[in-house]
């Protein structure tokens, strides 16, 4: 499996680029992945990268883009954060990967069972990470049920995955909101901005609508 280049990336479109996404993440979870001369690929990528996507997921060590999506050197940017919720230095990051290094997809990784979303359901505090789960409050509240206090916390894991999938949609609305450049881009059919769950349980991405 080779490396994109500049002329495979020019081709591609953000829905085929969903679609590559997609198709990784069946090889994934059927333990079909492609066989890659990483080392090759380094090689391949010294003088130059373009990336087909980019990915904001979560720090969590379960969830790496580039295995779970079946990519390999060079294929995606990853943006990694608790919580993959965005701020000012991520978009940045985001707007390069796309207005200058011409990815065609930004995806919002969400995934079930996250423990930055567990925080903001008990409404954790400790030191910058403090900071950090306020922001996924907004989520917290924004899921109405159930409304007993009680079963609004970490030990309901519904509800949990609940606002996994309402943080997802919302750091979507924040990406669109905050940044000019992303939204013109999409308007202009030159990305797609998209969500998705990973289940940490069966290895499978549920594309958000």
């Amino acid at each position: 499996m080779k490396t994109h280049t500049k002329e495979t990336q020019a081709a591609m479109t953000p829905n085929s680029a969903i679609q590559l996404l997609k198709e990784g993440n069946e090889r994934f979870i059927n333990n079909t992945m492609i066989k890659r001369d990483l080392l090759n690929q380094v090689t391949d990528t010294a003088t130059g990268q373009y990336p087909f996507a980019t990915i904001l997921s979560c720090i969590d060590s379960r969830v790496s883009a580039e295995l779970i999506f079946d990519q390999g050197v060079g294929d995606i940017f990853s943006a990694r954060v608790a919580g993959n919720i965005v701020n000012e230095d991520i978009l940045g990051s985001i707007e390069f990967a796309c207005k200058l290094a011409g990815t065609k997809v930004v995806m919002v990784l969400g995934h079930t069972a996250c423990g930055a979303v567990k925080g903001a359901c008990d409404n954790a505090k400790m030191g910058n990470l403090t900071t950090l789960l306020h922001k996924i409050r907004h989520a917290v509240k924004a899921v109405s049920e159930p409304t007993d206090t009680t079963m609004r916390n970490s030990k309901n894991i519904d509800f949990v995955n609940e606002v996994v999938i309402k943080n997802v949609h919302l750091t979507i609305e924040d990406t669109r909101s905050l940044s000019p450049i992303l939204t013109e881009m999409e308007d202009n059919g030159e990305i797609k901005i998209i969500g998705a769950i990973y289940d940490i349980a069966t290895g499978k991405v549920s594309f958000l609508d």
